[in-house]
């Protein structure tokens, strides 16, 4: 699949998959940016995505992000509409520093991955009951 993507610095690399099974491409800062503790701070990516009709691109932090940075997603993933793709739209990976440090991440490090996934349009067809047994509620399917 060819997608369009637009480098603010096209001194840094495009994003890349690490390894031939990821599923997932990297996503490295575009300036250094240091975190005090326990605040946030977004991250900008360097790149602008034209993403497909059909598609969503999920940005999320790296799996090693936390434990070697002390960053985590503050909120949780990040969503990326088709329609967000004007020649400014830099996508941008919002941390929160966990640690008691201020941390650096620095310009071109990867901090962030993104996978593109479909995303079917639904429509509601809205029922009055559902005919299966009820679960239980939260966490009811294990102890």
């Amino acid at each position: 699949m060819k997608v369009r993507i637009k480098r603010i610095d096209p001194t840094l690399p495009l994003p890349q998959y690490a390894t031939a099974g990821a599923v997932a491409f990297d996503l490295c800062a575009r300036t250094t940016v240091t975190i005090a503790p326990q605040a946030t701070a977004r991250v900008p990516c360097n790149v602008v995505i034209e993403v497909p009709p059909g598609y969503a691109l999920i940005v999320a932090s790296r799996s090693s992000t936390p434990v070697r940075k002390g960053l985590l997603k503050a909120n949780g993933v990040g969503i990326i509409d088709q329609d967000y793709c004007g020649d400014t739209d830099e996508i941008q990976a919002l941390f929160l520093n966990v640690s008691g440090a201020p941390v650096t991440v620095a310009r071109g490090e990867r901090i962030a991955q993104a996978l593109l996934i479909p995303t079917p349009r639904i429509t509601w067809e809205e029922v009055m009951q559902f005919g299966g047994d009820d679960r239980g509620g939260f966490g009811s399917t294990g102890e």
